[in-house]
C-alpha cells in the first residue's frame, strides 16, 4: 500500500491541527490535508527526493486543480463586465 492510498480524498484541517504540524500560512488551504502526511513522509526520510514521490504529486495536483478554479472564475468574472 502506498502513502497516497493512506490518505482521504479530501478532509478539512482545522487551524489547530495546521498549527500542530507546523504548517506554513501560505499552504493553509484545501489542500493542506495532504501537506501534513507530506511532511511527516519528508522527515521520515530525511527529505529524499525520491521518496514520498505519490504524495508530492497529490499535493501539486491539488495546488494545480485550485489555481485553475481561480483562473476560470477571474475569467468568468471578467466576461461579465
Amino acid at each position: 500500500m502506498s502513502d497516497l492510498e493512506k490518505v482521504p480524498k479530501f478532509r478539512k484541517v482545522s487551524l489547530q491541527e495546521m498549527e500542530d504540524n507546523l504548517i506554513e500560512y501560505r499552504y493553509r488551504d484545501e489542500c493542506a490535508y495532504l501537506l501534513i502526511p507530506l511532511n511527516a513522509c519528508r522527515r521520515a526520510t530525511g527529505f529524499a527526493p525520491w521518496k514520498c514521490v505519490d504524495l508530492r504529486h497529490a499535493f501539486e495536483k491539488c495546488q494545480y486543480d485550485r489555481y485553475q478554479t481561480r483562473v476560470k472564475a477571474k475569467l468568468a468574472d471578467t466576461l461579465k463586465k
